[in-house]
């Protein structure tokens, strides 16, 4: 499910090995979430995130959710904002090496760090969920809204656009394009840079930069998760997601 790759400078890289795609599945999440909040503790000054090579992550795994009934529905959105506070209250800073497609829960992964290093080429990252019936809940708006501003966010999350790399350096959604051999090297060697300024201001300042997003997220049981459960059982949502499940199955 995962690799988790300490280097001797106590930046660990955490690379989601879920083949084919790195779908995110229920254990993929808690997984994920459990290995970014251990880091720390296990001597991680900073972290890189990874996938394979052409593909970051394809996003929620719909034909294992779709399969779920209620309680498994609600358990993994618990899951997944579990892990997104993970995310969002890393003590050490977290670089997202997009190694390729990086769509809906991809994209979320990538957008709760500090920064983002994609691969130059075919490849395209967004919230798409709008366009699968799945509505946009307000902990995730509001990491696009603070990574683009709030009319960009608006136009991006309500429409579920999917941008290219070049579209996605242009609106800021990403911080910089390399080759896809070199987004892992990069993403290192900017995470070094960081980790190389006086550490306690360091911390403190981009603590502070957080708190936003760190409040947002520091009681992932008060989010609603409720709602988001009751719309994934939406007439229309299920109609659109058992159509998307049979054009995979199909292919």
């Amino acid at each position: 499910m995962l690799d988790i790759l300490p280097q001797d400078d106590g930046i660990h890289e955490i690379r989601l090995a879920r083949a084919p795609v790195n779908a995110l599945d229920v254990t993929l999440v808690r997984a994920l979430r459990e290995a970014v909040a251990n880091a720390p503790a296990n001597g991680a000054q900073g972290i890189v995130i990874s996938g394979a090579q052409g593909m970051f992550s394809a996003g929620v795994d719909v034909p294992s959710l779709i399969a779920k009934d209620r309680e498994g529905v609600r358990e993994y959105w618990r899951e997944f904002f579990l892990m997104c506070g993970a995310l969002a209250n890393s003590p050490v800073p977290i670089v997202a090496a997009v190694t390729g497609h990086s769509p809906a829960g991809g994209a979320v992964i990538a957008l709760f760090a500090d920064y983002r290093v994609m691969a130059h080429g075919p490849y395209k990252i967004g919230l798409n969920e709008v366009q699968v019936g799945l509505s946009v809940p307000e902990p995730i708006q509001l990491i696009m809204r603070r990574t683009v501003g709030a009319y960009r966010a608006e136009r991006l999350l309500t429409s579920g656009t999917m941008v290219d790399a070049e579209q996605a350096l242009a609106l800021g959604l990403v911080d910089e394009l390399v080759g896809l051999e070199q987004v892992v090297t990069r993403s290192m060697v900017w995470l070094r840079e960081l980790l190389a300024l006086p550490r306690h201001a360091m911390l403190r300042t981009r603590a502070l930069a957080r708190a936003d997003l760190a409040a947002a997220y520091a009681d992932p049981a008060s989010l609603p998760i409720d709602d988001f459960v009751n719309d994934f059982f939406a007439e229309e949502t299920q109609t659109t997601l058992k159509a998307l499940v049979a054009r995979l199955k199909a292919r």
